[in-house]
């Protein structure tokens, strides 16, 4: 079956990620028509570069606002007129900043659309949990693009977790620090948003470590801050302690502004603490350490335990998962990130802030459930 797909926005995740892999399931005829919304013509502009007409010859979208439009346009409500021209039971992929998700979800299920969005499902818990409501009524499928944890370096991980042969996991340590502490080192809306580390970075990270976890979250404590020398409106560091229902423990420290990155983004560290070995995935490369009876007391250098190469597919992270998405609409079984799924990771982030804010451990679970009362009342 072959789906029409209106991308909304037209930013670097649209640019260097979404747009090629809808290419690609448009060759493989999954992908019918392409339509293209964004404010500024600018951004569509870049979405005919060199780089797309040599990658993908003879593939086109069509524009809103159209690419022959004068460079100062700016028309922030046209993707409404985009996805009115869409026919019921196609695709909107929302790619645009976090508070304009509500909106555009309920709009496009108003046209009776499917939806795969950016993370996170939108910029509160009670904003996700409307949407969550509202996908349910309306009897249409939502995902969203957590990307992070579909890596390759993360899937390996997870894979030699759940292989068995490491026996029981204990707890994990996660690690991405930056030095990104000067205005717009970080693309600059970034710098000005409240909580910024927590909704843009450890919204994916704090999902791996309950995803490696193997279950929900069931207690968080947080203390995030912004150092003097950040050039963020909010807080841009965090240290995270999670504590499991099956028990598994997760420690996560995560920095923008330091002297310099160790870890950055998509270079992280991790480390999983086993009943028979150590896991270490470090800036991408992933060792083992097994335990040893006949050696107690040993001590070991990082680097130098056993590699494990990196599983192989043709596709990873966004690709991957829009792929998802599609086999999904064609009847597929539903994606890991289905937005009723997704909203453990919504909970995650807003659960982290609200114990930072009061210096208290929250229950997440808990947390979440009198969110979604608050909600349908």
């Amino acid at each position: 079956m072959s789906f029409d797909v209106l991308i909304v926005g037209g930013g670097m995740i649209v640019h260097d990620q979404i747009l090629p892999s809808i290419y690609h399931l448009q060759r493989l005829g999954t992908v019918g028509r392409i339509t293209i919304a964004a404010t500024q013509v600018a951004r569509l502009r870049d979405l005919v570069s060199e780089r797309f007409t040599q990658g993908f010859p003879g593939q086109s979208f069509e524009a809103f606002p159209p690419l022959d439009s004068p460079h100062s346009v700016r028309e922030p409500d046209l993707w409404r007129k985009a996805l009115a021209e869409m026919a019921p039971g196609n695709l909107v992929v929302v790619a645009t900043p976090d508070e304009l998700h509500n909106e555009m979800v309920t709009v496009a299920l108003e046209h009776d659309l499917h939806v795969l969005s950016e993370k996170p499902i939108a910029d509160t818990l009670e904003a996700s949990l409307r949407i969550a409501r509202k996908v349910k009524y309306a009897g249409r499928k939502m995902g969203v693009t957590m990307s992070h944890r579909f890596d390759q370096d993360k899937t390996t991980l997870r894979e030699e977790l759940r292989s068995g042969r490491n026996g029981r996991l204990d707890y994990l340590m996660m690690r991405f620090t930056c030095d990104l502490r000067k205005y717009g080192s970080w693309g600059a809306f970034r710098h000005e948003i409240a909580d910024t580390l927590m909704i843009e970075g450890a919204v994916h990270h704090l999902d791996i470590l309950a995803d490696l976890a193997g279950a929900k979250c069931d207690t968080i404590y947080a203390q995030t801050w912004n150092p003097t020398w950040g050039e963020y409106k909010g807080d841009s560091q965090a240290l995270v302690m999670m504590a499991c229902e099956n028990g598994v423990k997760a420690v996560y420290e995560g920095a923008k502004t330091n002297a310099v990155g160790l870890n950055g983004w998509a270079q992280e560290y991790l480390r999983a603490e086993c009943e028979g070995a150590t896991l270490i995935l470090d800036r991408r490369r992933l060792e083992r350490h097994p335990y040893d009876a006949a050696r107690q007391g040993r001590s070991e250098r990082e680097g130098k335990g056993e590699a494990i190469p990196l599983r192989e597919q043709p596709k990873w992270a966004n690709a991957w998962l829009i792929e998802k998405f599609v086999r999904w609409l064609d009847g597929g079984e539903p994606m890991e990130t289905n937005v009723e799924d997704n909203l453990q990771s919504v909970a995650l982030v807003f659960a982290g802030i609200e114990s930072s804010r009061t210096n208290q451990p929250v229950k997440v679970q808990e947390f979440l459930h009198k969110a979604r009362e608050g909600v349908e009342g």
